[in-house]
């Protein structure tokens, strides 16, 4: 296999990588259509919070590669449907810490529920193992990418 090919191969791979990407942003805009005034990436956000816990609004856009003029207006947008909960920091009162409040989570589990339910429609022949196999592999490409850029913001998105 030439050069050529080899760069054939990996360029295949990444329009793979944004085409699931594209499919997966058309399932969340479809889902949360019924979620009047909510963005979608606010609700991504929210989703981020839970894995990660507890965060300054500042910490939060470092992670999701935005401004933090955009992660203030999705966080006022949580705030205002009572899906997170803020309280100042307690080394620093002007800063505040941003979480998943209780109605956050229940609205989390019911969205989790409805992906699960596409995912299985969409991947249901599928055996655990070779979910698990991509897996593994987008991990290992994910690091490899974050290394390649060499971005201390990139490392810090797993």
């Amino acid at each position: 296999m030439g050069s050529d090919d080899t760069d054939d191969v990996r360029v295949e791979l990444m329009r793979e990588l944004k085409t699931a990407s594209q499919l997966q942003h058309a399932w969340i805009m479809q889902a949360w259509q019924s979620e009047p005034g909510l963005h979608p990436a606010a609700a991504m956000l929210l989703s981020d919070l839970a894995k990660h816990g507890e965060a300054r609004p500042s910490e939060l856009a470092k992670r999701r590669f935005v401004d933090l003029s955009v992660v203030s207006r999705q966080i006022a947008q949580l705030a205002a449907a009572g899906l997170v909960d803020r309280r100042p920091a307690p080394e620093d009162g002007r800063a505040s810490l941003v979480s998943v409040s209780e109605k956050g989570r229940s609205e989390l589990a019911r969205w989790r529920a409805n992906y699960l339910a596409f995912m299985e429609e969409a991947l249901g022949d599928w055996d655990d193992q070779r979910v698990t196999d991509l897996i593994e592999r987008l991990a290992e490409m994910n690091a490899a990418l974050r290394r390649a850029l060499g971005s201390d913001a990139c490392l810090a998105g797993k």
